[in-house]
């Protein structure tokens, strides 16, 4: 196989680095002359620092050389603008507030910094990370590097085209209510949300249950690294959980899968829903003994806890932030604070939180017996790119709500269950993908799945990759 150091994962270039058969700083120019190629086409970065990584390229190399390289020395990591970088502003892509400039590193930055990650690049988002799709008036249209035609999703919809694009190594991520997963679906890479405290934030936000930070990468191997180094308690976030290492090496086999296609009643792609059922037969062929399930909750209980929930917390968040600069909000924004300030008339934080009981309950029932959950990502094969999406998306002849393109927000709620998103094939030239759900902080399990199914069917970006810019990746 072709070395290439826009797509080599990260744990092959440690070792690598470790043998000094290529440097920190190569793999770096070689990432940002990718960044030359293609993203004047995809739009994923917003900010690009290219001093600042070759010091610290250079640093890896040395510490290489000397004998005491760090877990991640050399690595490359894109991270989510909303994410801060100490010296460096935060905007959350609007043009309706001015940011703050940053003092400190977010925990997820200060521990990959810790670990001798090298941050090249900022990632895009939509405004305030409200939507399932990357564009905003501040910084335009994300595109996907597997088809610029759709969007690769959102919010972390930056972190997951550069990764797709091979123009970072690893990527930070967030997830309110997908914003990790469906990106991954999207481009073809991994996420993993977390169960709630597992991976520190900063608040006040890190106090809402429903949201949390994590990785993005190109293989489940990549993830966990990636996760285990970021989790533990942080003086910054009191809900933050004591340290706990996370082990993939569970064997599958005997593991009770329970398998929903549609969650009770998502409209789902008939393209992804034979893409899960191929991953349901390669979990059975791993040894995994898998059961169709009617979990038994409701859709209109779900849109209840959540229109409550975001009403009562993201959407106060944001008013606070804008105040009366309403009129420099992306479109978008402008129509989810009205929106959410109706809701606010008629949904307590209270409705919100019964109606999550019982979804979470509920849940919790159906999984019992079993060790994991299976379903698909997303609903939709894709959101096309610069499309507002206020009429929704039309899935198998149906038109729904443009939030029920993707089988995410469920596992926001049920925040406590762990989730690893992870590649399941292609709908034309779209990748797609399943999410494998846990028990209430059973990471372990997930990612023992996870790795079984990459195990079985290959790391996608060995196989394939997008064909995007000037330059083409070399035939792996």
């Amino acid at each position: 196989m072709t070395f290439d150091p826009c797509y080599t994962d990260a744990l092959e270039l440690l070792d690598r680095y470790r043998r000094r058969e290529v440097s920190p700083v190569e793999v770096l120019e070689a990432q940002l002359r990718r960044v030359d190629e293609v993203d004047g086409e995809l739009g994923a970065i917003i900010e690009r620092m290219d001093g600042e990584a070759l010091t610290q390229a250079r640093e890896s190399e040395r510490r290489y050389r000397d004998g005491d390289a760090r877990p991640l020395d050399g690595i490359t990591v894109a991270v989510k603008e909303k994410h801060a970088i100490a010296g460096h502003r935060v905007t959350e892509g609007s043009l309706a507030w001015d940011g703050i400039e940053a003092t400190t590193d977010h925990p997820t930055v200060e521990r990959l910094r810790a670990a001798g990650a090298v941050f090249h690049a900022r990632t895009a988002t939509p405004e305030f990370s409200i939507t399932t799709y990357t564009q905003s008036r501040k910084w335009g249209v994300t595109r996907n590097p597997w088809d610029p035609q759709f969007s690769p999703g959102g919010s972390s919809g930056g972190a997951g085209a550069a990764l797709a694009a091979g123009m970072t190594t690893l990527a930070t991520a967030s997830d309110i209510g997908g914003s990790t997963r469906g990106p991954a679906a999207f481009t073809g890479t991994v996420g993993y949300k977390a169960p709630y405290g597992r991976v520190p934030g900063s608040g006040p936000t890190s106090l809402d249950y429903y949201r949390g930070d994590g990785a993005l990468a190109r293989t489940v191997g990549d993830a966990l690294c990636m996760t285990n180094l970021i989790s533990g308690q942080h003086r910054l976030d009191q809900a933050s959980l004591p340290d706990k290492r996370i082990d993939a090496g569970r064997d599958v086999t005997g593991m009770r899968v329970a398998y929903s296609p549609d969650l009770d009643g998502y409209t789902v792609d008939s393209r992804i829903a034979a893409n899960t059922a191929a991953m349901v037969d390669e979990l059975v062929a791993a040894g995994c003994v898998v059961e169709p399930i009617a979990i038994g909750w409701s859709l209109d209980d779900l849109r209840t806890a959540t229109a409550g929930h975001f009403a009562q917390m993201m959407s106060a968040n944001v008013d606070n932030l804008v105040g009366d600069r309403t009129e420099l909000l992306s479109d978008y924004t402008s129509e989810y604070l009205k929106l959410m300030t109706e809701v606010r008339k008629h949904l307590s934080m209270f409705d919100a939180v019964r109606a999550e009981y019982t979804l979470q309950q509920t849940l919790a029932a159906a999984m019992d017996g079993f060790d994991a959950l299976i379903c698909p990502t997303t609903a939709a094969v894709g959101f096309v790119a610069g499309d507002n999406l206020f009429d929704g998306v039309e899935i198998e002849g149906q038109r729904v709500s443009w939030t029920e393109g993707m089988l995410t927000i469920p596992f926001n709620v049920n925040n406590r269950c762990p989730v690893l998103a992870v590649p399941s094939g292609f709908a034309g030239s779209m990748p797609t993908g399943v999410q494998l759900v846990g028990h209430p902080y059973d990471d372990d399990t997930v990612f023992a799945l996870g790795r079984a199914l990459e195990e079985r069917r290959g790391r996608l970006f060995e196989s394939r990759v997008p064909e995007v810019g000037v330059a083409k990746s070399a035939a792996r």
